[in-house]
């Protein structure tokens, strides 16, 4: 019995982890790592080992999403541009001018990979970056015969790394498409797992889920975009299937809205058992889909089905069950209207994976989606990249900074003669960071992981373990360094640090000496990036939030004003106010993850902090409450456009006054007008006798209007009560 257990938690596990790249990278990372490393061990090839290593791990450490000639083409490139970097390391050799002019070449353009690809580039500034300094420091030498030279090692062991890639397409159930399908419903799954009612400490959870939904869901949507050349249905196929996911987080959003209303009314009480599991068989359902899309296997196509059919009778109980429990008989229409659309988007979704199954049931056991590799052409390739020739002030002021702390550490390394100097230099790369809170929280992981992972390492010094014991506990580290990358960076930095102990040990007995010099070098890097950030043009995030914030407003706006028009003339939620809604919501994730980052800065950076945060939560809860007010547009004309008409221009000018506020950092002269026109605003009262939902949706939209009264009210009255800091870029500091 305890065995079928561990069986059962362990398919649960491989099926969960199918869908994460964490589990598939870290087995990429071990196999492009180790064979390099057992073949110049055992002297079946002569290459230098390290930067054949590197270059392969690296290479196939990277999770490409994508068309496959996207993938190809990315791949090929990283691998030259590491090879180039070694290039210019070796001519370090020279002098130490040469030195310097190639760190200031390689750890400058690590800037220009970071402006062309954020999610690219700073992974390969850093591995770029590494495989220079270990130029730098000269040959090394693991396992009995190391010979050839450094560069042809790293093109053989990138182009190993490009292969071991390739090879996993043909058998790896999933199609680079299909993937970032399944990633927009698995962050749908995370959104639907984290709603609860009103409780404070899921608020942030639910904004934090939201702005990730966003955020996968305008990745997705950029990549299939980008791969319209691709022939036949399965394009549409997948887009309608993330379309679906896009409006059933609409509405699941709604759904939270209106739960926070009802959840201090009367008769709520009766209803929390019936909302639990309704809501865990959602979740379930959603992450079913991103299996389902991704796998293509039958059995999870039933399971899909099943679980659907769970599903529909749940939602049908509870609509049921929400009318008649809750007290409020229009609170409880408007939530039984809201489930009843749930409900009406499980069809679509049902009929998109359908199809994306269908489309993969007629072709043969060896899939024929490879057929891009055929086109080498780049232009995918090119239309993920930033071409945009306007840099960042704040990515060309990081960059400046990088070059000056890698010139300082490598001309104290190359002076000092310490063997493994390098590390001072490559710990001030990794751990520095355009910002200065992501500066302090990388600093804090990579020293706590080294020194963790050097208090481990100390032990085994005493050890002295066989090669082939080494070889297997290489291998394990790989795998787990690999695998938390991604997930905690402090805890891949100690399987990192062990790993290059047990490297070592694997060539000559590890000193003591070793390991407090790499403990000391990371500290000490750290320290020094930490204060470079500090004291050498620093970017704090107080300077960035207010633009940042504005744009927030701005599409906010702009989505106000849309509902409005559509209330007003009797317009329906069309794809022009979904791309509306997309870009306000966009926006709002920037203005939290620029709050997130501020909080990160230093206490004297912080002025302004709970003001900024007041805002974009109100913003936030202003495009909340719009959501829900789209979800009931029906195409009829309200029954009072000239009332929605002066709530137009109220609010209007409401955000114009937020965003002025925002522009100069003072509020406008007029702000007490526009605060007693939104407190003299009144809403028609609604007769309940002679609402007719079924035609006019006053009862269920008015609400929404007068909570976007009293957030517009709050926020106004907050900027006119304390006048904002001036942020250093407005003060000239």
């Amino acid at each position: 019995m305890g065995v079928n257990k561990i069986r059962r938690h362990l398919a649960d596990f491989i099926e969960r982890e199918s869908l994460l790249p964490d589990l598939n990278r870290a087995i990429r990372a071990v196999i492009a790592f180790m064979v390099p490393l057992l073949a110049t061990h055992f002297g079946w090839i002569h290459l230098d080992p390290i930067h054949a290593c590197i270059a392969a791990q690296t290479i196939a450490q990277v999770d490409v999403r994508g068309v496959y000639s996207l993938r190809l083409g990315l791949l090929l490139a990283v691998t030259l541009i590491l090879t180039g970097s070694v290039f210019v390391g070796t001519l370090g050799e020279i002098g130490l001018p040469f030195a310097l002019l190639g760190t200031a070449i390689v750890v400058g353009a690590g800037g220009l990979w970071r402006h062309l690809s954020s999610e690219y580039g700073p992974g390969l500034a850093v591995s770029s970056g590494l495989l220079f300094f270990i130029s730098l420091a000269g040959p090394v030498s693991v396992g009995p015969v190391s010979n050839g030279h450094p560069v042809f090692a790293t093109l053989i062991g990138g182009l190993f790394g490009v292969l071991l890639q390739v090879a996993f397409w043909p058998f790896h159930p999933q199609h680079p498409l299909r993937r970032v399908v399944a990633e927009s419903w698995m962050a749908l799954g995370d959104l639907l797992e984290a709603i609860s009612p009103d409780k404070t400490e899921q608020r942030e959870k639910m904004i934090d889920r939201e702005v990730n939904l966003r955020a996968k869901l305008n990745q997705s949507q950029a990549i299939l975009h980008a791969s319209k050349r691709h022939p036949g249905d399965f394009l549409k196929h997948l887009e309608a299937l993330n379309i679906a996911a896009a409006r059933l987080g609409l509405r699941i959003i709604a759904f939270r809205t209106a739960l926070e209303t009802v959840s201090n009314q009367a008769g709520y009480q009766r209803l929390e058992p019936v909302f639990a599991p309704a809501l865990t068989s959602l979740t379930n359902t959603a992450r079913m889909v991103a299996l389902a899309v991704v796998s293509r296997q039958p059995s999870h196509w039933t399971a899909f089905e099943v679980r659907l059919t769970r599903l529909e009778n749940l939602l049908a109980i509870v609509r049921s069950q929400v009318k008649s429990q809750l007290d409020d008989p229009v609170a409880g229409e408007q939530f039984a209207d809201i489930i009843r659309q749930i409900e009406e988007q499980l069809p679509m979704v049902r009929r998109s994976l359908r199809a994306t199954m269908d489309r993969v049931n007629e072709r043969a056991a060896f899939s024929m989606e490879l057929f891009d590799l055929g086109t080498l052409t780049l232009r995918p390739l090119a239309a993920s990249l930033n071409l945009n020739g306007q840099f960042d002030p704040s990515l060309v002021r990081h960059t400046m900074r990088a070059v000056i702390l890698a010139l300082g550490g490598v001309a104290f390394f190359i002076q000092s003669g310490f063997s493994h100097g390098y590390w001072l230099p490559f710990t001030m790369l990794v751990v520095l960071q355009p910002d200065f809170g992501s500066t302090r929280e990388k600093a804090a992981q990579r020293v706590v992981g080294t020194l963790a992972g050097g208090l481990i390492a100390s032990s085994l010094l005493w050890l002295h373990p066989p090669a082939a014991v080494l070889l297997v506990a290489i291998a394990i580290t790989i795998a787990l360094f690999a695998y938390y990358l991604k997930r905690n960076y402090a805890v891949a930095v100690v399987f990192i640090t062990l790993m290059v102990v047990l490297l070592t040990e694997a060539q000559h007995p590890v000193t003591l000496a070793f390991t407090l010099e790499r403990m000391a070098s990371t500290l000490l890097g750290g320290m020094l990036a930490l204060a470079a950030a500090f004291l050498f043009w620093p970017a704090w995030e107080r300077g960035r939030f207010p633009a940042i914030m504005a744009a927030a407003l701005r599409k906010n706006g702009e989505y106000l004003q849309m509902t409005l028009d559509r209330l007003r003339n009797g317009g329906v939620q069309d794809d022009a106010i979904l791309r509306v809604r997309q870009a306000a919501e966009s926006a709002n994730s920037e203005a939290f993850s620029s709050l997130r980052r501020m909080i990160a800065d230093p206490k004297n950076q912080q002025r302004g902090l709970e003001q900024a945060g007041a805002l974009a939560n109100g913003n936030q809860r202003v495009a909340r409450a719009l959501s829900v007010i789209t979800l009931h547009l029906d195409g009829e004309k309200t029954r009072h456009a000239e009332t929605v008409e002066q709530f137009s221009r109220l609010c209007g000018v409401a955000f114009e006054a937020l965003i002025f506020c925002e522009q100069t950092g003072r509020p406008p002269a007029d702000i007490g007008e526009v605060l007693t026109g939104l407190k003299n605003f009144r809403l028609p009262e609604i007769q309940r006798g002679e609402a007719d939902p079924a035609h006019f949706r006053e009862p269920w939209t008015y609400p929404q209007l007068g909570r976007i009264v009293t957030e517009l009210s709050a926020m106004l009255r907050m900027i006119s009560k304390e006048k904002k800091p001036e942020s250093p870029d407005r003060a000239g500091s």
